[in-house]
């Protein structure tokens, strides 16, 4: 046990250096709190106490109203059109199968090492799959030379229903939190929707970690909590993409208010995370929202970036990614730019993934080619292409051609405790309706 938590505070420290905190004074002492738990756990405090480095240049807030207030002062406040239900709720459809679809596709290239453009393109052509159009299939597996253990109900052949996924359960996660609390939901009603649906084994990084620390607070019902200590302490890996594959529901929730669905994921998002992990999630849900009535890939890119603080380093970083895809003359071009400038940020660690997201919106001109683009990017190839797969859908409103879907027979997989729903077209049109919820909260759906 003592080995576990010395790890876990040694993570914490470094992740919070990576912040901007005056930590460096703390690192001495981490030798010697390793021979007892209630040391590591005070210098655990003493970690999260730490303030502010003088001399660092960014201002990321963590509470949702200073959050907001420093994001872009000229953003639009407001809805900027008026849409049909109809229209809301074909984008919807396209927008959420789209993103399931996108999912299963990149699911059996997540596997480490985790490939890039290079190697997924060279085992794409060996078996003659490049550009990706279909499901992959196992040559492409066999000559890429790993394949995460999924691939035998997500390649070519083998689908004959959506897959479970941590990626596509989130999403229903925001759905259920919609559908029962609306525009109003609670970090105590996730905690309570959580234990009820996710096994701890299949959540990663921090929703791991504040699963573990809710159900301990379930074992010992008499002992005071403090579920905001929960995403700052002993939490190392805030930043990890985690939050933001839970945004998609507040981007279905809200066409073309992007305000609101970025309001809607920060609260959700500072259930586990800080920080990047939440501005990161701020900006999906802001661009999904933003896709309904976009003119075009670029106002997408630029007004989800109105949704996050503006002197964060997420909005320097995906900032800097736009502009070098904007300069970007190919799809490969850009990705090239992203990976040499931020390469050093791998899978799951949003940077890079972010920059991979805008190039693919560049570059696509239609949702089936921009789900493939953004696998062939790799990385984490099934959260970043189920995110991706949203905006696209939202924005291309024909979305995918139905061989896609058509391969799920209607069906969908998850491995939610408290979620018994199989038939697909019924879960799509639960989604098509979340706007509903949003703009009456009295008027509970489920």
């Amino acid at each position: 046990m003592k080995e576990i938590l010395g790890r876990i505070v040694a993570a914490e420290l470094e992740e919070r250096r990576k912040q901007g905190y005056d930590v460096e004074a703390l690192r001495p002492l981490l030798g010697k709190a390793s021979g007892s738990c209630d040391a590591l756990l005070a210098l655990s405090q003493r970690i999260k106490e730490a303030p502010i480095r003088q001399d660092w240049p960014y201002e990321e807030p963590d509470d949702l109203e200073s959050v907001m207030a420093a994001c872009d002062p000229t953003r639009r406040r407001e809805a900027s059109r008026l849409l049909s239900d109809g229209e809301i709720e074909a984008r919807v459809r396209s927008a959420f199968l789209t993103s399931v679809c996108a999912c299963i596709l990149g699911k059996p290239l997540e596997e480490a090492p985790y490939g890039g453009l290079e190697d997924i393109r060279a085992a794409a052509q060996a078996s003659g799959e490049w550009p990706l159009r279909d499901y992959v299939s196992d040559a492409m597996l066999t000559a890429w030379g790993r394949r995460n253990p999924s691939w035998v109900e997500t390649t070519r052949g083998r689908v004959h229903y959506a897959a479970s996924d941590d990626d596509i359960t989130y999403t229903i996660m925001g759905m259920l939190l919609l559908e029962k609390r609306g525009r109003d939901f609670s970090h105590e009603d996730m905690r309570q929707l959580w234990l009820e649906n996710l096994p701890i084994y299949l959540c990663w990084g921090p929703e791991r970690t504040v699963l573990l620390r809710a159900g301990l607070a379930v074992l010992a019902p008499d002992l005071p909590y403090d579920m905001d200590d929960w995403a700052v302490r002993l939490n190392p890996g805030q930043e990890l993409c985690g939050a933001m594959i839970r945004a998609d529901a507040y981007g279905y929730a809200c066409p073309g208010d992007p305000e609101l669905a970025a309001r809607l994921a920060s609260r959700d998002a500072s259930f586990t995370h800080r920080k990047t992990g939440v501005y990161s999630a701020m900006f999906v849900a802001a661009a999904i929202a933003a896709a309904f009535t976009a003119e075009n890939w670029k106002e997408i890119v630029v007004t989800a970036l109105q949704y996050v603080p503006q002197r964060s380093r997420f909005y320097e970083q995906a900032s800097t990614c736009l502009r070098m895809v904007d300069d970007a003359a190919s799809f490969e071009d850009g990705y090239n730019a992203v990976h040499t400038e931020y390469g050093a940020f791998g899978a799951g660690q949003v940077v890079q993934e972010i920059g991979t997201v805008i190039n693919t919106l560049k570059f696509a001109r239609d949702a089936e080619e921009g789900i493939g683009m953004q696998v062939a990017q790799g990385n984490d190839s099934d959260s970043f292409a189920c995110s991706c797969g949203s905006i696209l859908g939202a924005y291309f409103a024909d979305g995918l051609p139905e061989h896609w879907y058509a391969q799920f027979n209607n069906t969908i997989h998850t491995t939610m405790g408290n979620f018994h729903e199989t038939d697909l077209q019924a879960l799509t049109k639960r989604m098509q309706l979340l706007y509903k919820r949003v703009r009456q909260p009295e008027a509970p759906l489920a």
